[in-house]
């Protein structure tokens, strides 16, 4: 209790990035998803100090620990700018990959002049049922644990759900309207996208998912 007080952490985090990069067609177990997803938290991280750093100027100072931490936070904060370069632009769009550089910069330059409100302000832990109101198919920074899943209701009964990912994925991979209606009806039946009708073996990896499926490999 007395560490919130004295240090001010916040707990900023993710949820839905699995989705975000299936929806996009990016596996989430390959460089392209990494890079991206690195970009992301960079510029979530980075806008996030450079807000404390204007809570820290306009509305009471740093936090309490700040002074005897200054030089190491400061140092800190250089080597997470100074790791902008750590990603590949060619994988993130040029208005994300410049976005998160900017952030950077204000985080630093306004940091050494103004402190910090907050000694943390991310952190990546499970969503959990926020999640879920919030309509995410994956609730964290973890990839999708099935395409399909099933939620026990208060009643007994079960629900079954299919990742709604999925067919904005199919259609920026190119497959038309009909095609994305055979695969879906596919997975909804096997539950797998494996095997899928019109479904291309190089476009697997965007669908694959922490467990595997009882009728399928991946």
């Amino acid at each position: 209790a007395q560490n919130s007080h004295d240090y001010r952490p916040l707990g900023l985090g993710y949820a839905n990035l699995g989705a975000l990069l299936m929806s996009r067609g990016l596996p989430y177990d390959g460089d392209a998803g990494r890079h991206y997803a690195a970009a992301i938290t960079a510029l979530m991280t980075g806008q996030a100090y450079a807000s404390s750093a204007r809570i820290s100027r306009d509305h009471g100072g740093p936090f309490a620990g700040y002074e005897r931490n200054r030089e190491p936070f400061l140092r800190v904060m250089r080597k997470h700018r100074d790791a902008m370069k750590d990603i590949n632009a060619g994988f993130v769009p040029d208005d994300l990959f410049e976005a998160g550089a900017e952030a950077w910069d204000e985080a630093v330059e306004l940091g050494e002049e103004f402190g910090y409100r907050n000694a943390q302000t991310t952190v990546l832990a499970p969503t959990g049922t926020i999640g879920f109101m919030m309509d995410c198919d994956t609730t964290g920074i973890e990839p999708d644990i099935a395409l399909v899943k099933y939620k026990k209701l208060v009643d007994g009964g079960v629900m079954k759900i299919v990742n709604q990912s999925i067919p904005g994925a199919l259609a920026r991979l190119g497959y038309t309207e009909p095609q994305v209606k055979a695969i879906i009806d596919y997975i909804d039946e096997m539950e797998t996208i494996e095997g899928a009708p019109h479904l291309r073996e190089k476009d697997l990896p965007v669908f694959d998912c922490a467990f595997k499926p009882a009728r399928g490999s991946r």
